[in-house]
């Protein structure tokens, strides 16, 4: 008998340090209409600076375990994906495993970008139908407005902070995953990237004072990029799942960019109300946008029973890749 891997629960936190639009006009020279109508964007979320990613993500799980009807000692293994770990060791899942008392489970980070989410639900899916693992935790999660250039006014509009965590179970009811989609072009990795704090280039004080700690991007080969990319990886997710663009309900996508949004919906043959859009509120969050869109569709009954839902996301690798959830 086959088996199969259903989201159960969902959950997500942001911080309560709002940053407006009218509070970046004050940084750089940009004004709240021209952000709005470039990226959609009206505020985002920022943590302090002494709050950290795996402070939001605590409490992004203990939200999806709530609504899963688990206790910490149910799960079975914890994934983090992110680009804003607390420290590049210990991981930040084995932070937040040990803050909510899950003990000896395999808990490790992984970088994806923005794409992270997905690829977190495709390794679920793989541990959970290949008999692994019964009950899993997927996190994705990114503070990126402590490595903002906040003197670069065409990025530091984006980004905000938040984190958005699923329990994935091998017993439903729930979102089934479905067909997905995976891949990446590492030839493209220099239009979205950090250049230093790695191997590559350790931190010294030339590179604090060149702003190399923080993100560097080429807005404009992204945004093409992240158009055709998203829209393939969904078109592959339904191939390989046998639905057809006129069976999807609803669209959750990267939040990232509105005009991406909405290019990725008109490729799908969607309407605008088949599309979960909350980028408004928060801004570009990486790794976090979807799982925390999905968690508030969930909860305010835009997904409901019998909903095909399609994710897509593209990020930093370059890398991309969608999914198809049967609710």
């Amino acid at each position: 008998m086959s088996r199969n891997a259903y989201i159960v629960g969902t959950g997500h936190n942001v911080p309560d340090g709002v940053l407006t639009n009218a509070d970046l006009e004050k940084i750089v020279d940009t004004t709240d209409e021209w952000i709005v109508k470039m990226t959609g964007i009206k505020e985002r979320r920022k943590t302090d600076d002494s709050t950290a990613t795996s402070d939001l993500v605590t409490v992004a799980v203990k939200n999806a375990i709530e609504m899963a009807g688990w206790e910490p000692e149910d799960v079975q293994g914890i994934i983090v994906g992110t680009v804003t770990p607390d420290y590049y060791f210990p991981s930040t899942a084995a932070i937040v495993a040990d803050k909510l008392g899950m003990k000896n489970i395999p808990a490790y980070d992984f970088e994806a970008g923005c794409t992270a989410f997905i690829y977190g639900l495709v390794q679920a899916k793989a541990f959970i139908e290949s008999g692994m693992m019964d009950r899993m935790i997927i996190v994705g999660a990114d503070c990126l407005t402590k490595i903002t250039n906040w003197t670069d006014r065409s990025s530091c509009i984006l980004f905000g902070d938040g984190a958005g965590a699923v329990a994935v179970s091998s017993e439903g009811p729930g979102g089934r995953l479905g067909g997905w989609h995976w891949g990446s072009d590492g030839s493209m990795g220099k239009h979205l990237f950090q250049p230093a704090g790695g191997s590559k280039k350790p931190a010294s004080h030339e590179t604090v004072d060149n702003m190399e700690h923080t993100i560097h991007m080429n807005g404009a080969r992204i945004f093409k990029y992240a158009v055709r990319t998203m829209h393939d990886s969904c078109m592959e997710a339904l191939k390989m799942d046998g639905t057809e663009k006129k069976d999807v309900d609803l669209l959750v996508s990267h939040q990232a960019n509105l005009r991406i949004i909405d290019a990725t919906a008109r490729a799908l043959e969607l309407k605008p109300e088949q599309v979960y859009i909350n980028i408004q509120k928060y801004g570009n969050t990486s790794a976090a946008t979807i799982p925390m869109a999905l968690d508030e569709a969930v909860r305010d009954n835009t997904i409901k029973e019998t909903s095909t839902v399609v994710l897509a996301a593209f990020g930093a690798g370059l890398t991309w890749g969608g999914m198809i959830l049967h609710w």
